[in-house]
């Protein structure tokens, strides 16, 4: 092709500038060129690279895998790797034996993970990184706790005895699901590391985000700007790298500045199927990998079967992300040696892959006859190491038959020092008021209404909102906006920090916030006045996202988890999207607890409310949330004089619709300030942020006043409740519609309409004072929802435990429907007019029967 032929081998060319092949030499006969590209370029190592647009970052590749005699290891590095691959290995073939029939994805085929995970965290440690967290799927998992993140060899014993009950809190989970946070020596290094592995559910992938989150996390509460302390790393398998979409949009998270981790190690275990599907079935693309090229990440394919090679690559990775900060991907082309799980049979779908895999020479021998050969190691070390690691498991064994009870606890991934007891309970059962002092408020809300900087121009518009700021706080009043205000600047004056992320959340959706102001005059350059509150104050994050829900709320659970003393808020464009982040919300924030007990204190803003908007921007599924809700609608809590914060305590999370906003930011203030952590899913609303009656006095949020979980009618009818004839319970903006209504219809002494502004838990003590107090008027529940939608479901039943099934609950609202809201506005502008119709016709239930 280039004119070259055999009688060309032998002589001498020069080299390109370009190339490392020379070893100093700058030419080289033909013959050897070839065969120094090959060493590099075609044996066990393949390198995707030339993609990356900056000539620097494909030259320091080159130079790792073209400069010669560069793969070379000592016998001390031999010997250590080959320990590595005993430990792997023997651990298997001991739980396949001791539990032939259990089900618990092993690594065989891919035994080289253990001691490549443990090459990367070496060379890491000895970069100056000291803590790590990770995040994998099944396969391999327990493996990787026993000899990676050392987890005591009787405790994941004790996981296959299905006689031992768990003693403490939550329902648990599978042991291939479970996570665990460990702090050790580094052997090789010996210097201290913080290994973390992630608890995540079966959804493949799910984990990568929140690993990222967490990371990230560590970083900034540590002040670890560049990534030099605190890295991640994720384990993923071929299907699911090229399958499942979150991957991609935590790729895209990894450079944008409030949300990269300064560079992730992503380790492939590139078994070749996925499940019984074949890859050239189960992706378009030529490698699982293809993803990682859309952030110019370096992708290192190589033979599992090679530890040599293996090992090599994962040093050079971990030197990659040391140097560039920047991605890089390891795909470790293995195999599967047995089913899906050790019950499935593969044979059924790959029968010709499976008779070779069965004549496949497991890597432990081929490498320990290796060894043998090279005089590394004899036959009978090698044995010996064999034998002794054998022993540590049986002893492991036996001391785990004497285990009574299994303590979830200790697998906890993410502990926090000093928040609970020692026990892991709170310090405390007291639920604190949440009001501030006057001076607090003023100097709040005077900073929020101004620009601090000097010679900074910003639009007319926000210009104009900030002067309406600065009048409300003149007349000691607050919107919305400034109800949020006073929340985060309150905490942060505390010393919290504050993290707001989401799309579009600077400005706000809805044009209401500004927490970022943008000079007019000078490209680029803004201001967060938030930052500018206190001398001393706590750190404002405020963060555009990419468009991505999954990735982005993944990322903020994650965040949550490093620090309970952390307000961390993600906010949906709109309500009706977080459904595509439902995987984040039903598999870790509804039963993260419950499964891993791991306290999370995520809030979820959700813009909600029926306003002509159709089907797509209208609902936050309040129905979806409150049905994963785990109080029992059938059974009255025992009531006692810490009720509210018990009820908090025992929930899986916490569902409120605000209707003002000092209640807004009281809910906000009290999250930090509750001796533990459950989420917050708030739904908030999009017409009240300009209402002229949705306003707040500050005496609302003066000292000494706290969350309203209920809200009592305070007109005639609360002077005079034996008069009343029906009380109307509600939650969130339709109690504005409502108060409208009954104004014009002139029935404030004989209607009462009572606001539920804390859904879930249920306020069963509170609604029970309403009915009493009202005890001969007709109870109705009132909302804008259709009926198999929104609260009805949910709030009925607990009514009807309320009042000892002694009177009915009436509905009014819309009618079940299959979208969430109709997309004409004269339809809904009628739906409105008729369930209003129907709330103040005082004869419309009489002789109906429910």
């Amino acid at each position: 092709f280039y004119g070259l032929d055999e009688s060309d081998l032998d002589k001498s060319f020069q080299l390109p500038p370009t190339t490392f092949i020379g070893g100093g030499n700058t030419t080289l006969p033909l013959r050897e060129i070839i065969r120094r590209l090959e060493t590099s370029y075609c044996g066990h190592i393949g390198m995707e690279f030339m993609f990356i647009n900056n000539v620097d970052q494909c030259q320091w590749i080159r130079q790792k895998f073209e400069t010669p005699g560069i793969l070379q290891f000592t016998n001390a590095e031999k010997r250590t790797l080959l320990a590595r691959l005993v430990r792997s290995t023997r651990f298997e073939d001991f739980l396949a034996r001791k539990w032939s029939s259990e089900k618990r994805f092993g690594l065989e085929g891919c035994e080289v993970l253990i001691p490549a995970l443990k090459s990367i965290i070496d060379k890491s440690s000895e970069a100056g990184i000291d803590s790590v967290i990770m995040g994998m799927p099944h396969r391999g998992r327990l493996n990787v706790l026993a000899n990676v993140i050392r987890k005591d060899l009787d405790q994941i014993f004790c996981q296959f005895d299905p006689k031992l009950e768990a003693s403490d809190e939550g329902s648990g989970d599978v042991k291939y699901h479970l996570g665990m946070y460990h702090e050790r020596i580094n052997r090789e290094t010996d210097k201290n590391i913080t290994l973390s592995l992630m608890a995540n559910p079966s959804h493949l992938e799910a984990v990568d985000p929140v690993v990222q989150g967490k990371a990230k996390a560590e970083q900034f509460y540590r002040g670890d700007t560049e990534g030099k302390k605190v890295m991640s790393i994720l384990i993923h398998g071929d299907a699911a790298f090229a399958g499942q979409g979150v991957v991609y949009e935590t790729f895209h998270l990894s450079e944008l500045p409030s949300y990269t981790t300064h560079g992730t190690i992503h380790v492939v275990v590139n078994n070749q199927i996925g499940f019984t599907t074949d890859p050239r079935v189960a992706r378009s693309s030529p490698y699982p990998t293809d993803v990682a090229r859309v952030v110019n990440a370096p992708i290192f394919h190589v033979n599992a079967d090679d530890p040599e090679a293996v090992m090599y690559v994962c040093r050079v990775a971990s030197e990659w992300r040391t140097t560039f900060n920047k991605d890089v991907v390891i795909d470790l082309v293995c195999y599967r040696r047995f089913g899906h799980n050790e019950m499935d049979e593969p044979m059924f779908t790959q029968p010709l892959m499976y008779k070779q895999i069965h004549r496949q020479e497991h890597v432990l021998k081929k490498y320990s006859d290796k060894l043998i050969a090279e005089g590394v190691v004899t036959l009978q070390e090698y044995e010996e190491e064999v034998a002794k690691y054998d022993k540590i498991c049986e002893e492991a064994y036996t001391s785990s038959k004497d285990e009574k009870i299994l303590l979830i606890r200790q697998w906890l991934d993410s502990p926090w020092p000093d928040f609970f007891t020692a026990e892991g309970e709170p310090k405390s059962m007291s639920c604190v008021y949440t009001g501030l002092e006057e001076k607090v408020l003023q100097h709040i809300g005077q900073t929020a209404s101004s620009v601090p900087l000097e010679d900074f121009k910003i639009h007319s518009g926000v210009s104009r909102i900030l002067r309406g700021r600065a009048d409300l706080v003149k007349n000691r009043q607050m919107d919305w906006a400034l109800g949020e205000y006073m929340a985060f600047g309150s905490l942060l004056k505390d010393g919290i920090h504050v993290r707001l992320s989401g799309q579009d959340v600077e400005r706000g959706t809805f044009s209401h916030r500004h927490h970022v102001l943008h000079d007019q005059e000078v490209d680029k350059r803004t201001c967060v006045p938030m930052n500018h509150l206190w001398a001393d104050q706590a750190p404002y994050t405020v963060c555009n996202s990419s468009l991505s829900e999954y990735g982005v709320l993944g990322f903020e659970l994650g965040f949550a988890m490093a620090n309970p003393n952390a307000l961390i808020l993600w906010e949906a464009q709109f309500g009706d999207f977080h459904n595509t982040a439902q995987c984040i919300i039903d598999q870790f924030i509804s039963s993260g607890q419950a499964k891993w007990v791991r306290n999370n204190g995520i809030i979820l803003l959700l813009p909600h409310g029926m306003e002509g908007m159709g089907p797509e921007h209208s609902s936050a599924r309040p129905e979806r949330f409150l049905q994963m809700s785990k109080d029992d609608p059938d059974h009255f809590p025992e009531f006692n004089g810490d009720f509210e914060v018990q009820q908090l305590h025992d929930c899986n999370w916490i569902v409120v619709n605000c209707s003002t906003p000092a209640n807004y930011c009281h809910v906000l203030r009290r999250q930090i300030l509750l001796p533990f952590r459950k989420p917050l899913i708030v739904f908030t609303p999009k017409s009240l942020l300009r209402h002229p009656d949705a306003r707040s006095s500050f005496d609302d949020l003066a000292t000494g006043t706290r969350f309203k979980r209920l809200i009592p009618d305070e007109g005639p009818a609360n002077q005079s409740p034996g008069h009343v004839k029906r009380v109307i319970f509600c939650t969130g903006k339709v109690y504005y519609e409502l108060a409208k209504e009954r104004k014009l219809h002139n029935l404030e002494s004989d209607v009462a309409i009572v606001r539920l502004e804390q859904i879930s838990p249920f306020p069963f003590d509170l609604v029970r004072a309403e009915a009493e107090k009202f005890a001969n008027a007709e109870l109705v529940w009132c909302q804008e929802e259709h009926k198999n939608m929104g609260y009805y479901d949910y709030v009925r039943p607990r009514f009807l435990t309320v009042v000892a099934n002694k009177k009915h609950i009436w509905y009014v609202g819309r009618g079940p429907a299959a979208a969430p809201a109709t997309g004409n506005k004269s339809t809904h502008l009628n739906e409105l007019r008729r369930f209003l119709d129907t709330a103040f016709n005082l004869s419309a239930f009489q002789g109906k029967h429910m």
